[in-house]
């Protein structure tokens, strides 16, 4: 049964080449395999539906519900003018604006899609509009996108989290400072890009506009407070805390008078064509775990990753080079399905923190939403934009450097990881 394993690998693998959706790429040669190796139709969909059968990943649709909400009912065009307001002063204030307000949305959204679809058609038009070359201004975006995946409500988290049994609540905590490196790893860049070009200045601060802005942010402002707040202090879980999220949402749109009977229907049906494609990758990815499990294949690696060397340094740093390369190729959510059952227990036995490396793991497979040929984030960018692909990964390459030395510092200071999960008694 290798040499079908390996066909299994060669199929998917081309399947993704020619932009086949992964969720079909995988379950596909899944089923074949099953079927070749003596197993029936029945057990290749219930191990399917089983991988689906998980309270903690209801909080996915739940949560992406209330990016799609933050986008559709002008609560993100809030956080964007209050950021505007209030770094209007510094040099280069248009590129400090889009770090913030991805931050801001990040404690909204959980996903790099939504933000860079939504936030990405304010920011780019006028940063370009302002002088800003495109290809930086798209590049800055699609960059500053990833911390929506990082920081809690993190979807990759709750992934994560359900296939690794771990608290959820913990590595939310976990990945808060990260996904703050992240940002200054940003802002460091944008502060010596425009050190060399001070045709990009700034406005003055304008008190009036500020204290305007800052009343029409605070009920956004208020998100992570109810939400982190509720699920750090035990009030809820991560998914009543998704519920509880779409509900403030929806009180915010009525208190906007944004919330209208087509912003609803639209916002229901884009989320459900969004969850309708993580879960059938979710299922694909059980039944080929499964599979490769059966097949030995996590005992395999096992094996091979402790004869390089039972250091967990050198450990983290081949996990690191396997999920980069993994994170350009193959998407996210599959990624974690299959390779968390193979990696996390090697890690465990060489004294990894569970919590530390699903954060490791997530910034990986971020960083790799921004390289091709996957890349996601790349061509939300690029549609955008109304600019190629290739012009788009041409902006993105320089912030890969910031973002790159932000993930080699997480990787080599697990304290700093796991300090606040520690505060807050995970």
């Amino acid at each position: 049964m290798i040499l079908e394993l390996w066909m299994v690998g060669a199929v998917i693998a081309l399947l993704l080449l020619i932009r086949v959706p992964v969720g079909l790429a995988f379950i596909g040669p899944s089923l074949w395999y099953a079927l070749a190796d003596g197993r029936s139709a029945g057990f290749a969909v219930k191990t399917t539906f089983d991988g689906l059968n998980s309270f903690p990943l209801l909080a996915v649709p739940l949560f992406i519900l209330v990016g799609v909400l933050a986008n559709r009912l002008g609560i993100a065009d809030r956080l964007y003018e209050f950021c505007l307001a209030a770094l209007g002063r510094l040099r280069g204030n248009l590129a400090y604006v889009n770090v913030g307000s991805a931050v801001g949305f990040s404690w909204m959204s959980g996903s790099a899609l939504a933000d860079v679809a939504g936030l990405g058609k304010m920011q780019i038009p006028q940063m370009i509009k302002a002088g800003y070359p495109a290809g930086f201004a798209s590049g800055l975006t699609a960059s500053s996108s990833l911390i929506s995946p990082v920081m809690p409500p993190s979807i990759p988290a709750v992934i994560y989290a359900a296939t690794a049994t771990i608290s959820t609540g913990a590595l939310f905590a976990a990945s808060v400072l990260p996904a703050f490196a992240m940002a200054a790893g940003l802002c460091v860049y944008i502060l010596i890009w425009t050190m060399r070009r001070p045709q990009f200045g700034s406005i003055p601060f304008d008190r009036d506009r500020f204290v305007r802005a800052a009343l029409g942010a605070v009920g956004p402002l208020l998100t992570p407070v109810i939400l982190l707040g509720g699920i750090l202090s035990g009030t809820f879980t991560p998914t009543e805390a998704a519920s509880v999220a779409v509900l403030y949402m929806l009180v915010l749109g009525l208190v906007y008078r944004s919330a209208t009977a087509r912003v609803l229907l639209k916002s229901l049906r884009e989320t459900a064509v969004i969850t309708g494609g993580i879960t059938l990758i979710l299922g694909a990815a059980a039944l080929l775990g499964l599979l490769l499990t059966r097949a030995h294949v996590s005992r395999n690696i096992a094996e091979y990753l402790t004869s390089v060397s039972e250091n967990p340094w050198v450990f983290m740093i081949l996990v690191n080079l396997i999920l980069l390369v993994l994170g350009a190729l193959i998407d996210a959510t599959a990624v974690i399905l299959v390779t968390v059952p193979v990696l996390l227990p090697i890690a465990v036995d060489l004294g990894v923190d569970p919590v530390y490396f699903g954060v490791v793991m997530i910034m990986n497979l971020m960083i790799g939403l921004l390289t091709p040929p996957v890349g996601s984030v790349l061509y939300i960018t690029s549609s955008v934009t109304g600019k190629p692909v290739d012009v788009v990964f041409r902006g993105v390459a320089p912030f890969l450097i910031p973002l790159i030395a932000v993930l080699i510092l997480v990787t080599a200071l697990p304290g700093f990881v796991l300090w606040l999960p520690g505060l807050l008694g995970f």
